[in-house]
């Protein structure tokens, strides 16, 4: 979907730090986690919550009272007057919803939106659906975290089956993979440079509530340190395949925010009055079971309605569950490996699912700003063999 006029003002995009599942986030529900965030994002940035008309929840994991949705976000922050959608795009949650604000102001029926991403993997539900025509009347179960990575109900294989799948079409050896894995560590690494300067820029720490006191989230939890001779020690998931656990990401906790507003509320309400144009956004498919090639379709569409070509774009950030996605793109789009994700990637620091994309994006605009502007392209994979991308122009 291709866009004129909206606009995410810059420093009003941002991340908690992720935290590795079953960590210092495991306890804090997720949804009081984003209000706690997205409150204090806001005040540190000057825009108060109720000149925000739209406020949208990205949100893939149900937490208790999560039934209020959207409307519990946005009364808590003292906009209650407004509300909006909850959307749930599995890994591309991030993408539909920057294009759902996008669209909104488009077509003029807000001038300032909010899009409140959030989940949190640890002690993910256990559904239990009533059955009466199990024995006994046994109810059917299955944990909504878990379950989904095993097992695609239309395919019969799982996520980690669909990165072998996809590195078997690819040609891709262990080696390959191994190389992609340390490229991606050393990118976030470099990132953590100079007391971690980039990133307070644009993340904002977690306050977890104790009986006595509180604790806080300041910075990534979880990362595991990465060196080649340690990738190659590790065994396949799979026997016979290129995928270890040091080539695929984690689950994790987080939340992440954007604003989308009209250009000249964008630049009013943004540091400096600089803005990064949403250029356009695009979803797409692959074949069953090949998850890491969709963002490739996603990229393709955002890019035709941007009327952008690759050779356009001057940096990409990517959700990259398995190394074997940024491989199949670079190949396929005939982009270098060493362009993508400069500040890290889910690869390394973990996936939410929701809010992982708009950590992507919100790095991708901060990496494009920090070379004086350019186009960019973010394109992450989802469950389904699906993805989402959006492409953004952020000028000097």
């Amino acid at each position: 979907m291709k866009f004129r006029d909206a606009h995410i003002p810059f420093g009003l995009s941002w991340t908690s730090p992720f935290a590795k599942w079953q960590g210092p986030l495991a306890e804090v529900n997720s949804l009081d986690m984003a209000v706690d965030v997205t409150g204090r994002a806001l005040e540190a940035r000057g825009l108060p919550p109720e000149e925000i008309t739209e406020w949208t929840l990205g949100c893939t994991v149900p937490q208790q009272y999560g039934f209020y949705g959207v409307t519990l976000v946005s009364r808590r922050l003292g906009a209650g007057q407004y509300g909006g959608p909850w959307l749930s795009r599995a890994c591309a949650t991030s993408a539909v919803v920057v294009e759902h604000l996008a669209t909104q102001v488009e077509l003029g029926a807000h001038a300032t939106t909010i899009g409140v991403i959030t989940d949190r993997t640890s002690n993910g539900p256990l559904m239990l659906y009533s059955s009466q025509r199990s024995t006994g009347g046994a109810p059917l179960a299955e944990h909504w975290v878990l379950d989904p990575m095993k097992l695609d109900p239309t395919t019969g294989q799982s996520m980690n089956d669909t990165a072998e799948n996809t590195a078997v079409d690819g040609g891709y050896t262990r080696e390959q993979v191994d190389e992609v894995a340390l490229m991606r560590y050393e990118q976030y690494v470099s990132a953590l440079a100079d007391d971690r300067a980039i990133q307070r820029r644009y993340m904002v720490p977690v306050r977890v509530p104790r009986r006595k006191g509180e604790d806080w989230v300041e910075e990534d939890h979880g990362v595991f340190p990465t060196t080649a001779e340690g990738l190659a020690k590790l065994s396949p998931v799979k026997p016979g395949g290129v995928v270890t656990y040091g080539a695929q990401t984690h689950p994790a906790d987080g939340c992440a925010g954007v604003v989308v507003a009209t250009a000249d509320r964008a630049r009013e309400i943004g540091q400096d009055g600089i803005t990064a144009q949403i250029l356009a956004t695009g979803f797409g498919r692959a074949e069953p079971a090949y998850m890491p090639k969709a963002p490739v379709a996603a990229a393709r569409v955002a890019l035709a309605d941007a009327g952008i070509e690759m050779s356009d774009v001057d940096v990409v950030t990517t959700h990259n569950p398995f190394a074997v996605n940024d491989l199949w793109f670079a190949d396929q789009m005939g982009y270098s490996l060493e362009r993508m994700n400069p500040y890290g990637s889910s690869l390394v620091y973990g996936h939410p699912q929701g809010p992982t994309g708009a950590r992507a994006i919100t790095e991708l605009i901060y990496a494009l700003h920090a070379r004086g502007g350019g186009i960019g392209l973010f394109t992450g994979c989802a469950a389904g063999d699906s993805a989402g991308a959006v492409v953004v122009r952020v000028d000097g």
